[in-house]
């Protein structure tokens, strides 16, 4: 790791990210997390706007007409209250890719307009099931008691068809080393590009364009935030951050997943929404501090919202920086230190590489 990177997280940047991840922030409903992100971030910038949806954009240098965009997404996948049975049980659908399979007793907050509803996954005990008929969680069979006894009774508590659920584990740092929690995916990211400001702000680095860090609502859903506010900011470059797949735990496959390990760096990514030249640049950065970094390649889409900068409007130069993420959305998703310290550090020092008025075209 480079020695700059030692430096870049702090006691007020923890916390920020303890109370960041912590709070709530479902697709469709990611104000309040906005919120919190704008308020920490605004020392380091010179405005900042907002759009419909809730995309939040702090800028630095909004005069300038060259436009780079560093951006995370901010909404985590929940659950939305589908259908409540006479009997007071819930049945729920998806709000982005949650997964079935680690519902049961889980604990969950129903968001509604009279407050948070507490409740959890009931599952049938184990002494009552069948083993050799078992049956696995799917969306057919789980659901959530919250301590009621008839539909009437949870309408009574405010809780109604299409209230959003959300998970309430909290953020801890595990062996000193992994940040873990629930919407590491991506909200990690959110702090990142944060930081990255922090840093230019406190290092009295000034840039030769205009820097739109971007906060992109709904990613979950088909990356609708991004594909949104990239039409607005009509940026010439993009630099992206999320997750990707950690492959060193028990059943990934290298094979399917590629050959990534927490610790290691940051995953550069290869294919067609990636622009070379753009990548090129970022991996000059990485080999000029020696940042450690690793290689991921894609198919066709990164299904990440470097695909919507990428292919908005008229095009724009677009690179993906993912994050190696063990267990990636449950509520136990684990990131190592040292591997964001250096997302941070690798976005930084790309920035700083970039010229006003950059041509990242093939032919020229």
């Amino acid at each position: 790791m480079a020695k700059e990177s030692k430096r870049i997280l702090n006691k007020a940047s923890l916390a920020f990210l303890e109370n960041y991840l912590n709070n709530p922030s479902p697709t469709g409903f990611e104000s309040e997390g906005q919120k919190l992100w704008l308020k920490y971030i605004k020392p380091y910038t010179d405005e900042y706007f907002v759009d419909t949806y809730g995309t939040a954009v702090a800028v630095i240098n909004p005069e300038a007409g060259y436009k780079v965009v560093i951006e995370a997404h901010a909404d985590e996948i929940s659950w939305f209250v589908h259908y409540i049975t006479r009997d007071g049980f819930i049945y729920l659908r998806r709000n982005g890719g949650s997964d079935h399979q680690i519902a049961p007793s889980k604990r969950v907050n129903i968001h509604t307009d009279k407050g948070i509803v507490k409740a959890v996954f009931g599952w049938p005990a184990i002494h009552t099931r069948d083993l050799l008929k078992e049956e696995t969680p799917t969306l057919k069979n789980i659901f959530l008691d919250c301590g009621c006894k008839s539909a009437k009774e949870v309408e009574k508590i405010g809780v109604h068809v299409g209230c959003v659920v959300t998970y309430e584990d909290p953020f801890m740092i595990l062996n000193d080393r992994y940040f873990v929690g629930r919407a590491l995916d991506n909200r990690i990211g959110g702090f990142m590009i944060a930081e990255v400001a922090r840093m230019l702000k406190e290092n009295k680095v000034k840039l030769p364009f205009g820097l739109y860090i971007t906060n992109s609502v709904q990613e979950e859903v088909g990356l609708r935030g991004a594909e949104m506010i990239s039409h607005r900011i009509k940026p010439d470059a993009a630099i992206i951050t999320d997750v990707c797949h950690c492959t060193q735990t028990p059943m990934m496959s290298k094979i399917a997943s590629g050959d990534i390990s927490c610790g290691k760096g940051p995953v550069l990514c290869y294919g067609p929404a990636v622009q070379n030249n753009f990548l090129k640049l970022i991996l000059q950065a990485a080999g000029k501090k020696k940042i450690p970094f690793q290689r991921q390649a894609v198919s066709r889409a990164t299904g990440t919202d470097t695909d919507a900068f990428a292919y908005s409007a008229s095009g724009v130069a677009s690179a993906l920086i993912s994050l190696p993420l063990r267990y990636m959305h449950t509520t136990v998703e684990m990131v190592e230190k040292k591997d964001v310290e250096n997302v941070i550090l690798l976005i930084y020092e790309a920035l700083k590489s970039i010229k006003k008025g950059q041509n990242f075209n093939y032919i020229k």
